[in-house]
């Protein structure tokens, strides 16, 4: 969980651009509505949701608090496996925004929200073509950026990244939301995480 999570994350901090040698930020274009620019989050925090399970985080720090977006983080991680996580491998994400004092489901649109992605190998490869070197930090590191992830402790330390300008689905308003992320083979969970991160973000009324 905690090599797969980790690698992911990395990814979406935009280090996956920078290896397809694609435009240096994120687009998601939906026909129902413009696109939104993430500005800022605040409030990062996570946990563990199955402290006994085979894989799970020991530590995730995300700094500064705020995070400007475009700007620089520092990015440190740790975490064990004690079972190999392999193909296939699916992913249960729920994504809840709060409202008053209710939390409400984000439906699942455009593959972005409360969505089952049910091969996250095939995923990986398609970000990360096979063959092709993973990813700073991660290469450095040791951290795989593909199927398997070995049983075995990762770690990494504090790590600079840039994230470029990212554009969101214009229904991820500003606001609080909690995310949990189920990671599983068949009848076998490897681990579970949540997530809660407040985000600011601006519309955007042309396209580049």
């Amino acid at each position: 969980m905690q090599a797969v999570f980790l690698t992911l994350t990395l990814c979406a901090l935009q280090l996956c651009p920078s290896v397809l040698a694609g435009p240096q930020h994120q687009r998601f274009a939906l026909d129902n509505g413009w696109p939104i620019r993430l500005t800022r989050v605040r409030n990062f925090s996570w946990q563990n949701c199955a402290p006994s399970a085979p894989a799970r985080f020991k530590s995730l720090s995300i700094i500064p608090d705020p995070i400007c977006i475009p700007g620089d983080v520092t990015v440190m991680a740790a975490g064990t496996t004690t079972v190999a996580m392999v193909s296939p491998m699916k992913a249960d994400v729920v994504v809840e925004k709060k409202i008053g004092d209710m939390w409400l489901k984000v439906p699942c649109v455009d593959d972005v929200g409360s969505c089952t992605y049910s091969n996250v190998c095939a995923d990986l490869d398609m970000l990360i073509p096979p063959g092709q070197p993973c990813p700073e930090p991660m290469r450095s590191y040791g951290i795989p950026c593909h199927c398997p992830f070995k049983a075995g402790t990762y770690n990494l330390p504090p790590s600079d990244i840039y994230i470029p300008n990212m554009d969101l689905p214009s229904f991820l308003t500003n606001g609080d939301y909690r995310l949990k992320a189920v990671l599983s083979n068949g009848g076998q969970e490897y681990g579970c995480v949540k997530l809660s991160f407040s985000l600011h973000s601006e519309s955007r009324w042309f396209w580049w």
